[in-house]
């Protein structure tokens, strides 16, 4: 919701106020919405019809579905086929300025580790924010949700200052790979390190999802597969994209 309504809504709505239509490789934003919806389906729609006692082959078929999805989306997005998920935008005639050297870049060991190690921190400091919060909310009669929403979006800020300035610069494609990217790494990643989890502990994973959820989750679907399908967006895809977003705060203040 965060990602792709929050997101991705903003950042259109904004970008189309001051640019109008804005371009984008439409091939790449129809692959993200094929493969978060399929990743979805798989993985938290269709387990709440597996039986009891045929969910651990099922979590295990899963995690290996979800590993090789993500393998592929790597080597299209990496790999020679790049240009997947790019997009040409036109030349701006510029002054000519001298050429400097580029700096060399850093090994893949090192960029690795630097990515690990600012996964860990964040996931730390989200858990402490997250006690913060709710000590500094107890008693104050706040839903629970509040932290919850308060801790994605104060993590997600860099992606949403990032998409907004992209968005801003007339550089949609940008916004689109960070909106769409981090929904999908977040089902394909997330569920099969909860689903080893389940498997070591011997307890089944559960989705937990309310009706409401699961219907404001297609909708947002089959709304970004919609808007995302043309290679251009506009400022009312934006607003109908954000409004799916304060709708799912509404819901979530009134539990449901």
């Amino acid at each position: 919701m965060l990602d792709i309504n929050g997101i991705l809504g903003l950042a259109a709505l904004m970008g189309g106020l001051k640019h109008g239509e804005q371009s984008y490789n439409d091939d790449s934003a129809r692959s993200y919405s094929v493969m978060i919806l399929t990743a979805m389906g798989v993985s938290m729609v269709v387990p709440e019809f597996i039986p009891a006692a045929n969910w651990k082959i099922y979590s295990a078929f899963t995690i290996g579905a979800m590993v090789v999805l993500y393998a592929l989306f790597l080597r299209m997005q990496v790999g020679p086929h790049s240009y997947f998920f790019s997009y040409s935008y036109p030349d701006k005639r510029r002054k000519k300025e001298p050429v400097e050297e580029e700096p060399k870049p850093l090994s893949l060991a090192w960029s690795i580790g630097i990515l690990v190690f600012g996964v860990v921190v964040i996931g730390a400091l989200a858990e402490v924010m997250s006690k913060t919060l709710d000590l500094g909310l107890e008693g104050t009669g706040a839903p629970p949700v509040i932290t919850a929403i308060l801790v994605a979006a104060i993590s997600a800020a860099p992606e949403i200052l990032t998409a907004l300035r992209a968005a801003l610069a007339n550089r949609m494609q940008s916004v689109v790979n960070i909106a769409m990217g981090a929904s999908l790494s977040t089902v394909i990643l997330t569920v099969p390190v909860m689903e080893a989890m389940a498997l070591y502990t011997g307890q089944p994973f559960q989705m937990a999802m309310t009706p409401v959820q699961t219907v404001m989750i297609f909708i947002t679907l089959i709304v970004s597969a919609i808007n995302l399908n043309d290679g251009e967006t506009n400022a009312i895809e934006g607003m109908t994209h954000f409004v799916l977003f304060a709708t799912f705060i509404m819901l979530s203040l009134l539990g449901l």
